[in-house]
């Protein structure tokens, strides 16, 4: 699953192709780099005419390589690097790291085949290395900034520039840097599950601008997890743009952030929105413990102003403000006379100084039971005036000693994103407590310290495994069959494919024509609904094709003939095969379910309100198949459905979710297993029957791939 990279994080000996004698090349800032920082292992540079290089010497080709060498650095022009790589696949070298971009398509091509099937390990192309802090091995084509130092945070970046952003604004101290480009081989998540292993690092941030495989990234994160660490992703290019065919409502539902967020949130990744977001995750993370008590925070402060902002801005960060236990409150009132107890506590509101006992106060807070960290607000912009900022000391001081002596994490926040006076947040490190630029940057990092807990191995991965048994026996026949049609798929094959997953539909037959309707009326009885049948046409309500409540022979003669004039008016090239009667049902609930493709991920179910207003209602809620029933459950209960069925305001009796959510966890199987084939599906309107709960199926939609 994983591609071991330690020859290119730990290189003892390192080849670079394209340096020059004559002029400053990517390949001569390497060896610069490497001998400016003490780099103990052999560097070898190979160039066609040159004896020697940077004050070594060379060699003329790959095939003069004699010892056994860790890694090749490929600085290079584009059209050259296949014929290289092959040329490095003979020779004593393990590794390569390609900085090259900038190739045609067949270039491009070779060197993926080369990346699939050579016992090299290939980086890149199009990226900028490598930075090891940890142990001076700057593989790195730029000159890092002087001010970066080593530290327990790694950084995992597609692009380069977001590396330089990141490492260039971060406080912090990094272990290693590394720049994955194009990744035609190995990606971010070999370096992540790497990482899990690394003693010098504690935390992980990741830059992506895609991700290649999930189950390898998942896998990487359970490890990572696992052993006591922090992952944090920014994933980049998350913009609203449909996920698969639009055709079904569930296209025009989700989009490619729900199919990312559903892989984040099911494999428990802490996620951030920007660089700022992202830095101040790293330094929260790398500074304080995890929250031990669930996701509600204490927010604290000497102004009121600023913790009541505070509030206002986790409720936008979606972090919960915990309400504090009686015994906490009682304790509050007693070490800060005139307060009321409650979250947040203003250490301000009590006037006279000599009154307020602060390290009790902080001590209540750490220690209350609902609480899983505390956040204290306090300015400590480098701006200040050094004597207002030695004012500050003291409260900061208890802030130090409170958090030290915790198990439960505090940090402190500087409301704005100015620089932060440098001997305080050495001060606060000191003791364990982070200091943060910025609320929403803090809010978001301080959250994120409830992810992370580790799961069951491997088990989103193992769940999704590309190997597993299909669900339902019949797939391998109705594929077949689904593979002969484009398009839509007609009723009768829809319902077929349904039944076969025990998913329960309204009665309904089809007819060809106003003659065979009339002649089958017993089958269903009144009242009915007549609806167009044609694989032309995907939403039948907005071109007039159904009719309801439809209750003796005249009025189903009526029907037929009004279908077929709308259609033909609103769509006049379609095809009509026929005509859907299906058995009215009364007094229900109006759900929707479907799933649309969602690459890399597989199939996403979209579950939620139905009927005709769907889209503009947009209450739904996403997850990535398949779903068990504990998933199916929790998913219904992020939307607005769910509360209605709950018995809203005695709006309607409370009805049985149970047998929605069976029908979710089946359509997931379904899903599943015609991944790559089916590309979406609505369902749509799911009918569901007050009070008990039952579900029927009254229109189906399966969007071939």
């Amino acid at each position: 699953m994983h591609i071991d990279v330690t020859p290119m994080v730990r290189p003892r000996s390192v080849a670079i192709i394209g340096a020059s004698a004559k002029r400053v090349t990517q390949g001569n800032v390497v060896i610069s780099n490497l001998k400016s920082w003490g780099y103990t292992g052999e560097i070898l540079p190979i160039h066609p005419q040159a004896d020697q290089i940077e004050g070594l010497r060379a060699v003329n080709s790959v095939a003069e390589i004699r010892a056994e060498t860790d890694l090749a650095i490929i600085a290079i022009p584009a059209a050259h690097v296949p014929g290289m790589l092959q040329e490095l696949e003979s020779s004593s070298v393990r590794s390569a790291i390609v900085f090259t971009n900038g190739f045609s398509h067949d270039e491009e091509r070779a060197i993926r085949a080369f990346g699939a099937q050579s016992r090299i390990v290939l980086h890149g192309p199009n990226c900028m290395g490598l930075v090891n802090f940890t142990d001076s091995i700057p593989l790195y084509p730029s000159r890092p900034s002087l001010r970066l130092r080593p530290g327990n945070v790694a950084l995992v970046a597609q692009s380069g520039s977001a590396a330089i952003s990141v490492m260039n604004s971060t406080v912090i101290g990094l272990s290693k840097v590394v720049t994955v480009g194009s990744e035609f081989q190995v990606a971010a998540a070999d370096y992540v599950r790497w990482f899990a292993d690394d003693d010098e690092t504690r935390v992980i941030g990741v830059v992506a601008e895609s991700i290649k495989s999930p189950r390898a990234l998942a896998e990487a994160a359970e490890c990572v997890h696992a052993a006591g660490k922090s992952l944090v992703v920014l994933k980049v290019g998350r913009s609203d743009v449909g996920v698969a065919a639009t055709q079904a409502h569930t296209g025009a539902l989700v989009s490619d952030r729900d199919a990312y967020d559903s892989f984040f949130r099911e494999t428990n990744i802490a996620t951030v929105a920007d660089y700022d977001e992202l830095i101040a995750a790293l330094e929260c993370s790398a500074v304080a413990r995890r929250m031990v008590r669930g996701a509600s925070i204490g927010i604290v402060g000497i102004s009121g102003g600023q913790t009541a902002l505070a509030c206002d801005v986790a409720e936008l960060q979606g972090v919960i403000v915990a309400a504090y236990s009686a015994t906490t409150g009682q304790r509050l009132r007693a070490a800060l006379p005139g307060t009321a107890g409650n979250n947040p506590v203003d250490f301000g509101a009590t006037v006279n100084v000599e009154d307020r006992n602060t390290p009790e106060a902080m001590k209540a807070v750490l220690g209350d039971e609902n609480v899983g960290a505390v956040v204290a607000l306090q300015d400590t912009q480098e701006s200040l005036n050094p004597a207002t900022l030695q004012n500050y000391m003291n409260v900061l001081g208890v802030y130090a000693e409170a958090g030290k002596a915790s198990e439960t994490p505090l940090v402190v926040i500087s409301p704005t994103s100015e620089n932060v006076d440098p001997g305080v947040r050495s001060m606060l490190a000191d003791h364990g407590v982070p200091l943060l630029r910025g609320l929403h940057a803090g809010l978001r990092a301080v959250g994120n310290l409830a992810l992370g807990k580790p799961g069951p191995a491997g088990s989103w991965a193992r769940q999704r495994s590309a190997a597993r048994t299909p669900f339902n026996k019949e797939v391998a026949s109705l594929r077949r069959e689904i593979e002969q049609c484009s398009g839509t798929l007609d009723a009768e094959l829809s319902f077929r494919l349904l039944r076969a997953y025990g998913i329960p539909l309204v009665k309904s037959i089809v007819v060809k024509d106003e003659g065979e309707a009339v002649a089958r009326i017993g089958e269903l009885g009144f009242p009915m609904v007549v609806k167009v049948a044609s694989r032309d046409v995907q939403h039948r309500s907005d071109v007039g094709g159904v009719v309801l409540d439809v209750r003796d022979e005249d009025g189903l003669r009526r029907a037929i003939a009004t279908i077929a004039e709308n259609v033909g008016r609103g769509l006049p090239a379609a095809t009509i095969d026929g005509y859907e009667l299906q058995e009215q049902l009364v007094d229900g609930v109006e759900a929707m379910a479907g799933f649309t493709a969602a690459p890399p991920f597989g199939q996403m179910i979209v579950l939620g309100s139905g009927g005709t207003l769907v889209e503009l209602l947009a209450d739904r809620a996403v997850a990535l198949a398949p779903l068990d029933h504990e998933q199916a459950g929790a998913m219904l209960r992020r939307t607005k459905l769910d509360r209605i069925l709950g018995g809203y305001r005695n709006l309607m009796p409370q009805t049985d979710t149970s047998h929605l959510v069976d029908l979710a966890v089946k359509l997931s199987q379904l899903a599943s297993d015609f991944e790559g084939l089916l590309a979406a599906c609505d369902l749509n309107p799911v009918l569901i029957r007050k009070g008990s709960g039952e579900v029927r199926v009254v229109d189906a939609l399966f969007v071939r791939g």
